[in-house]
């Protein structure tokens, strides 16, 4: 009998991050879906300015598209743009020229565009834990293989631990990836945090992906400072920004990535053989953007700062949480152990919480092992409407309490 030949297997165990891919899009959609249905949902999920873009910045859109802003422009972004990012990478200490500049359909599809171009198949990335799925999700779409760093935590806080971030470095480690200030934690890098980076990518040739999406929303008012504008680190470190955020522009689709000049023709045509370019008209709405006045941009800080604040004051007076106050972006990443009911996991609770009490949260596991037990809740809405997710929360963990007690 003729033999045939064995079939590979193909299977493999899910690693932890993977098992939990689609977490935050399925709650977004189940949040939508509710609301849509009727329901009051408060809406903690989705990190996203509940603020209308400035009215400068649309009007600059609305003109280029008059003036016939409609049609192709170079790969790499129109040189305005380019000139202007360059200047606001300089107030941060990168010494960054606009050919060092590559302009993309938001920041999401940079970080994909820098790993793509840096590393491959077998290489290791390292993202942290907990920390945005994306960056997992890039490093595995590159080839890449992904292990995760631990960031260290004291109570409800976290803060990158150095002498972990140094054990997880291996041979075939090829990349870390930062993101200060940080999605889910809030946590922001000081300066002792980036020259030990700086030290480490320098010891053993790595490079660096710095997530700076955030940079604009830090409540710590210390002066912007990336770790690209360390000594040497210019040389290995692709700086990943955009507009959604800093100026309430989600919807624009505008990111960027600044990089050594060896990088910028891979990136480019990556860009050109994927969406060929950002829209002209977009762009120009990013120029305003950056160019433009900064007084909607400094007052939509402050009032996240102060919804910030009433949210961790309410959450403080719920028994079973415990949250401290983020330096950065707009998130609260929550402690909630005290919330669960007997063999409860956080994706219990955060789908408890919109099913029964109308709360849309992300739960931490989403970002990774570390984050089980956690909740991240945005202040992306109104003080009113914080006070009542913070009601209906305490609700739902007196709920929890009364169960798990008749459960034991």
């Amino acid at each position: 009998m003729t033999g045939t030949r064995p079939r590979p297997n193909v299977t493999r165990r899910r690693s932890a991050s993977e098992a939990t891919d689609g977490l935050v899009p399925r709650m977004v959609a189940e949040a939508r879906r509710r609301a849509a249905e009727g329901h009051d949902v408060v809406r903690l999920d989705i990190g996203e300015p509940d603020l209308p873009t400035p009215a400068h910045i649309v009007e600059a859109g609305v003109a280029a598209l008059r003036a016939g802003a409609t049609r192709y422009v170079a790969p790499a972004g129109i040189p305005p743009l380019r000139a202007a990012i360059a200047d606001v990478q300089r107030t941060r200490g990168v010494a960054a020229t606009a050919e060092q500049v590559v302009v993309t359909s938001g920041a999401k599809p940079m970080l994909l565009y820098a790993l793509l171009a840096l590393v491959q198949r077998g290489d290791e990335v390292l993202v942290p834990d907990p920390g945005y799925p994306g960056y997992a999700a890039a490093a595995r779409i590159a080839g890449a293989r992904v292990r995760h760093y631990p960031l260290a935590r004291d109570g409800a806080q976290f803060r990158l631990d150095v002498d972990a971030l140094r054990a997880a470095v291996r041979e075939r480690t090829r990349v870390l990836v930062l993101n200060t200030p940080q999605n889910p934690t809030g946590c922001v890098l000081d300066d002792h945090e980036r020259l030990a980076i700086a030290e480490l990518a320098e010891e053993r040739d790595l490079w660096v992906v710095s997530d700076e999406i955030y940079d604009g929303l830090r409540y710590d008012d210390r002066a912007a400072s990336s770790v690209a504008a360390l000594p040497g680190m210019a040389a290995r470190t692709v700086v990943v920004d955009g507009f959604s955020k800093t100026y309430a522009m989600t919807g624009w689709r505008l990111g960027y990535g600044v990089m050594p000049s060896s990088l910028v023709p891979a990136v480019t045509a990556l860009v050109n053989e994927s969406t060929t370019c950002a829209p002209a008209f977009v762009q120009h709405a990013g120029l305003a953007a950056l160019t433009g006045p900064q007084d909607d941009a400094i007052a939509m800080r402050e009032l996240f700062r102060a919804r910030r604040d009433a949210l961790v004051a309410g959450l403080r007076g719920v028994a079973g949480v415990r949250a401290e106050a983020p330096d950065g972006a707009f998130y609260v990443f929550a402690d909630v152990a005290g919330l669960l009911r007997a063999g409860e996991t956080c994706v219990a609770l955060a789908d408890r919480l919109l099913r029964e009490h109308d709360v849309a949260c992300i739960p931490g596991a989403a970002y990774g092992r570390r984050g089980e037990g956690m909740l991240r809740l945005a202040f992306t809405t109104s003080e009113e409407r914080i006070r009542e997710a913070v009601t209906r929360i305490r609700a739902g963990g007196q709920e929890g309490t009364k169960r798990g007690q008749e459960i034991r």
